[in-house]
Order: structure tokens, then sequence, then C-alpha cells
């Protein structure tokens, strides 16, 4: 029971990485791949979208660099050390 909220927090770590992952190839509207993007889009929309509204996108020439994912991943590395000091992970 104890490690719950590590796991939970470990595992939108991992859809936001998978998000940053397919946001990089082109995908089939109607493919696979394209309703899993969907799913990890609604579930880490909520997180990303506040942090993308501080944050927008650094641009380099014709580029856009989005920085979000990696704030909030570190914010979830930062709530789990926060967590174990408290004996919850």
């Amino acid at each position: 029971m104890l490690g719950i909220p590590c796991l939970l927090l470990q595992l939108y770590a991992l859809a936001i990485f998978g998000r940053v992952l397919l946001s990089w190839f082109p995908l089939n509207p109607g493919g696979a791949m394209a309703t899993m993007a969907g799913f990890l889009y609604t579930v880490t929309d909520p997180v990303m979208k506040p942090v993308r509204r501080m944050l927008p996108a650094a641009r380099f020439g014709g580029m856009a660099l989005d920085f979000s994912p990696v704030i909030v991943i570190f914010g979830i590395f930062l709530l789990q050390r926060m967590l174990g000091t408290f004996g919850i992970c």
C-alpha cells in the first residue's frame, strides 16, 4: 500500500515520456498509434497545459522546443523524493 503513490507517479512520468516519443513520428489518423497518442494526450494534458502556458515553447529558427515535459517529469521526481522523506514511497 505504501508504494502505490510512487507507482502512480512513475506511470504518469512514463505516459509523458511516451507522449514525447509519439510526437516525433507521423501518425496515421485512424491507426492504433494515433489512438494511443490520443489516450496519452488526454491523460497528460491536465498537467502539461498549465506548464506550457507558463513556459511557452522556445523558438530556434523554424523549430520550436517544448520544455514542459522535462519540467513536469522533474516535478514528479521531486514529489517522489519528498514523499520518500515522509516514508510514503
